[in-house]
């Protein structure tokens, strides 16, 4: 259940994504995340608005995949608005879930982290390095929270 506990319909609230001159560019947006394969993975699709315009900044989507023999799960990031497919491994580590690139050639290097996870809101930020032996460093995060399930 480590992914499965996101399952359902989220409110990205606050995103904040550094750019090349070291501005940070504010976003909003959505995430709606399903089990799928008879209930073996999970998929998720996330989508990114201009905070003050509504415009499309970028969307893609997830499949996540537990693997029990390494007791990690199998992740693969597809964006259609920056066309590329991305591998991960994903396991937690402490109260953090933490999914590193693995594609090691590549720079910067990137992981992928889950963290104060409750039932209603969960953060998530990327961190990147450009070489092997640099420090980790922020290059996005947002402010998810579950969307209220409408009463009639």
């Amino acid at each position: 259940m480590l992914f499965g506990q996101f399952v359902g319909d989220w409110e990205i609230t606050d995103c904040r994504i550094l750019t090349g001159n070291g501005d940070w560019r504010e976003l909003k947006g959505e995430l709606h995340w399903r089990w799928i394969l008879r209930g073996r993975a999970t998929q998720d699709v996330w989508t990114l608005f201009e905070k003050t315009t509504g415009e499309l900044f970028y969307e893609g989507t997830t499949v996540r995949l537990y693997v029990p023999e390494t007791g990690t799960w199998a992740s693969t990031w597809i964006s259609t608005s920056r066309p590329r497919a991305r591998l991960f491994s994903g396991r937690l580590i402490g109260d953090e879930i933490v999914l590193e690139e693995l594609v090691e050639a590549r720079a910067p290097q990137e992981r992928w982290i889950f963290f104060d996870v409750t039932t209603e809101s969960f953060r998530w930020r990327s961190e990147e390095r450009r070489t092997a032996n640099s420090t980790w460093e922020m290059s996005e995060e947002m402010r998810i929270q579950r969307r209220a399930v409408d009463k009639e």
